[in-house]
């Protein structure tokens, strides 16, 4: 299953290391990322691929919820299917 993880906040050095640690941890593969600082704000959007995690896309989301709030970050997680019906035109 694929989703899209999304990191914003204000910008601080190691953001994208952290959240791609807690991936790999994960066994989560990285499909695409882009990421921008506007000003001293900070954003990143992610696909990841969870077929090799052995953790449910809740339970992803949970621990990267978590890690943002040590962080001052506002990190959200979405099922790539459920991201495309909501932006569909």
């Amino acid at each position: 299953m694929k989703a899209i993880v999304t990191v914003t906040g204000k910008d601080t050095t190691g953001i994208i290391a952290k959240v791609c640690t807690l991936l790999a941890e994960e066994d989560v593969n990285i499909l695409d990322i882009s990421q921008t600082v506007m000003q001293q704000y900070f954003t990143m959007t992610m696909l990841v691929d969870l077929e090799n995690s052995k953790k449910s896309v809740t339970e992803l989301s949970e621990a990267l919820e978590a890690l943002g709030k040590t962080m001052g970050l506002v990190i959200r997680t979405q099922r790539e299917d459920i991201f495309d019906l909501m932006y569909r035109v």
